[in-house]
């Protein structure tokens, strides 16, 4: 029997490995440069956990991986995060010190969806908590710092698009209105019951009937209380001061529904359907949720996948990383000195190949070329009696002689 990777698993395999690793490789070179630290999560929680992010969503009422373990605990593949992220900054006490805590993670998650372009069961995402301040200009960090981490990459063709959800009472007040509009539409029972747990939810439709019944809908934006207002005026004007674009989306509401406030999310133009490549936003009372401190935090997730098929529609995926040098060896002696001297120069950071199985010369040299490598080297015994080899560069064939203790300031030199 052959077996395949289960439906809608998104896996990387060279050369895409290459870009799979630098764009992950990317964001955290970023998002560290801010001052935040990593953390390494576990793939699975407590199903609770996640129940507690909202009944209303699809990710919690359809999309999760649940299952029973040894023990009879009921346990799910984790579908985001930032609850897990929160989890164990409760869990270790980083937020009874200094504050705000701001962390990073990047790894796998799990939805069980229908899988598409851009959509999978498992995919991978990189990112970033700051915990334990209202500051608006953590909102503008955290945004500011999205942003660059997709401009390092190359990235261009994308929006960013804001809005803000407000505080409770701004919810409180829109929520009388909202409530009353919906009442007066004709919708299926599914959809009703999923309006009773949480109205903004419809405007995260993607059905072109919802879409349309819901176009005048109350805009949440239109109730905000004066603080949030303010909040989201100053978040604004440091943008701005930045030299960050945006667009402010009143629809915007994420599919989750622990955001408050300041929710934000990066558009990319060539991706059809999936085409948010990543966000994020606060999430005032998700702390005291599930079991921490009443404090703020605002975060994000930058989808490592989307970012890939961003780059592939842009034009802009990297060249693959070739090594700097395949040796060869002939005979027993050479093959000893070629793995000291490949020791040798991988230790002074080369890439170095070597041709195995007692090849011929002919074989080993179109096994070099197959490699991509920079450049070649035979080593046999009259290279070993000379102390020297002709290092040959495989796109000109122009060749070098270079004596064996002079090859790694020869690389470096080039």
């Amino acid at each position: 029997m052959k077996f395949q990777a289960p439906k809608g698993v998104s896996e990387y395999m060279p050369p895409k490995s290459q870009t799979f690793a630098w764009v992950r490789n990317q964001f955290a070179r970023v998002i560290g440069s801010n001052g935040y630290e990593l953390v390494e999560l576990p793939v699975f929680e407590d199903t609770e956990l996640f129940s507690r992010i909202g009944a209303s969503t699809d990710v919690v009422s359809k999309e999760m991986y649940t299952f029973e373990d040894r023990g009879g605990r009921s346990i799910t593949l984790r579908p985001e995060g930032t609850v897990g992220a929160l989890r164990a900054v409760i869990e270790h006490g980083l937020d009874r010190g200094s504050l705000p805590v701001k962390v990073y993670y990047s790894g796998a998650y799990f939805r069980a969806e229908r899988p598409q372009a851009g959509r999978y069961r498992q995919f991978y995402s990189v990112g970033a908590e700051a915990i334990g301040s209202e500051d608006p200009a953590l909102d503008a960090e955290m945004i500011a710092m999205a942003d660059s981490a997709f401009r390092s990459l190359g990235l261009s063709n994308f929006t960013l698009q804001m809005t803000s959800l407000g505080d409770s009472a701004s919810r409180a007040a829109h929520r009388v209105d909202l409530v009353k509009f919906i009442a007066k539409l004709d919708l299926d029972e599914a959809t009703r019951e999923r309006a009773a747990l949480n109205p903004l939810r419809l405007f995260d439709d993607k059905r072109e009937e919802i879409r349309s019944a819901m176009s005048d809908a109350p805009r949440l934006l239109d109730y905000l209380s004066k603080e949030s207002e303010e909040h989201f005026a100053q978040v604004q004007e440091l943008l701005t001061a930045l030299g960050i674009k945006f667009e402010i989306n009143p629809r915007m509401v994420r599919g989750l529904d622990y955001y408050t406030g300041t929710t934000f999310e990066f558009v990319h133009h060539q991706l059809g359907a999936q085409s948010g490549v990543g966000g994020g936003g606060r999430y005032d009372g998700l702390m005291k949720e599930i079991g921490g401190q009443d404090i703020s935090g605002i975060g994000f997730g930058l989808g490592v996948d989307r970012a890939i098929l961003a780059l592939e529609a842009e034009g802009k995926v990297p060249a693959p990383t070739t090594s700097d040098l395949f040796l060869i060896p002939l005979g027993p002696e050479s093959k000893t000195r070629v793995l000291q001297l490949a020791a040798e120069l991988r230790a002074s950071g080369l890439i170095v190949e070597v041709a195995y199985g007692d090849k011929s010369l002919k074989s080993a040299m179109k096994q070099a070329d197959k490699s991509a490598a920079r450049y070649s080297a035979v080593v046999g015994e009259s290279e070993l009696s000379a102390g020297s080899v002709e290092v040959k560069e495989m796109t000109s064939g122009a060749s070098t002689s270079v004596t064996l203790s002079a090859l790694p300031s020869f690389f470096t030199s080039k």
